[in-house]
């Protein structure tokens, strides 16, 4: 069999678009966070994490600054436990706010960060205490529904005249 010079430029590229191709799939499937910047951990208590997940953004104003490091159950307060790292060149204010939003109608969900007024700036294990719960979609259609079967329930509107 006979070897050329290409064979071992065919394989190189191949290579090239195996890895390529690796680090498209961990980047869209958020597995991959390519930061290193120094990150402090800051932890926020939900009633409902909806599909929140380990390694969502933390954004604040659309920027991201952090990530979501784990999420953990409660057993005293039975609520979702989450540990926020994020970077330390972004210090909020003690009294910020977190909720947990969508991007877009069926994006993934991320954690959005308000800053408050107050001086004094979250360190390194302090509780953002002030949060909101997921939105779930399932909840709010049940609820919709729920309230329409009341308003028709309770008026004439069923009747002929």
């Amino acid at each position: 069999m006979h070897k050329s010079k290409y064979d071992l430029w065919v394989g190189l590229f191949v290579m090239i678009g195996a890895v390529a191709l690796l680090f498209l799939a961990l980047k869209a499937g958020n597995l991959l966070s390519l930061s290193f910047e120094d990150t402090y951990t800051v932890s926020a208590r939900f009633d409902n994490i909806g599909g929140l997940k380990s390694g969502a953004p933390v954004k604040s104003a659309g920027v991201v600054v952090g990530r979501v490091a784990s999420i953990g159950f409660d057993k005293v307060t039975y609520q979702a436990n989450a540990e926020l790292h994020l970077e330390k060149r972004f210090a909020f204010p003690k009294d910020s706010s977190a909720k947990i939003l969508t991007s877009g109608l069926l994006g993934e969900q991320y954690i959005g960060v308000e800053p408050g007024a107050e001086e004094a700036v979250l360190a390194a294990g302090d509780r953002i205490t002030m949060t909101q719960s997921a939105v779930v979609l399932e909840n709010l259609i049940s609820q919709f529904l729920f309230d329409k079967a009341a308003d028709t329930g309770g008026s004439n509107a069923g009747e002929i005249k």
